[in-house]
């Protein structure tokens, strides 16, 4: 299944701990004040060796079924990641997160791979609902959410630590009877 192409511009692959390692963590170097305010783990990965940890574990993960971490790939160069956090396979549900560097913002990127994340999770992992999970305040993540028809179940009251204290979370839903 894997590279998973979702257009002429965009593929989701598995990372390769070792080859993409060094990629993804100067992706973060480069963007952590970008990410860090939505993304608090982005402070503490301070070496290649712990983005290379850290892919390595996703790949343990994948492979134990637990959880879906994709790279994705724009015009052939990492841009970022997308993944399914936690499969639920009793209940059939699973929930996304996704980053990208700053500068591929405003290219439509991230809503083609929620899109296609979606298609992975209803046509090959059988899952019945997709949440997207964003703190009320994170304008461009609801974005997403919204722009791709996702539904919008509530807001939970201080549900996400960032780096500067609680914020409330949106919670949204897709349904596959809905996709």
């Amino acid at each position: 299944m894997f590279p998973y192409k979702i257009d002429n511009e965009i593929s989701l692959i598995l990372p390769n701990p070792e080859k993409h390692g060094p990629t993804m963590f100067n992706l973060i170097k480069v963007n952590r004040s970008y990410l860090a305010k939505w993304l608090p783990w982005a402070n503490d990965m301070k070496s290649v060796d712990d983005e290379v940890n850290f892919l390595d574990t996703n790949l343990k993960q994948y492979f134990a079924e637990n959880s879906l971490n994709l790279l994705i790939q724009y015009r052939n160069k990492l841009v970022g990641t997308i993944s399914f956090n936690t499969i639920n396979h009793n209940r059939k549900l699973a929930d996304i997160g996704y980053w990208m560097g700053k500068k591929y913002s405003g290219h439509n990127i991230m809503h083609r791979c929620v899109l296609g994340i979606l298609s992975i999770g209803f046509e090959h992992y059988g899952l019945n609902k997709i949440m997207i999970n964003a703190a009320v305040d994170n304008i461009a993540s609801n974005h997403v959410a919204e722009n791709c028809h996702f539904h919008l179940d509530g807001v939970l009251r201080e549900h996400e630590l960032l780096s500067d204290g609680f914020h409330d979370e949106n919670t949204w839903s897709m349904l596959k009877k809905e996709y």
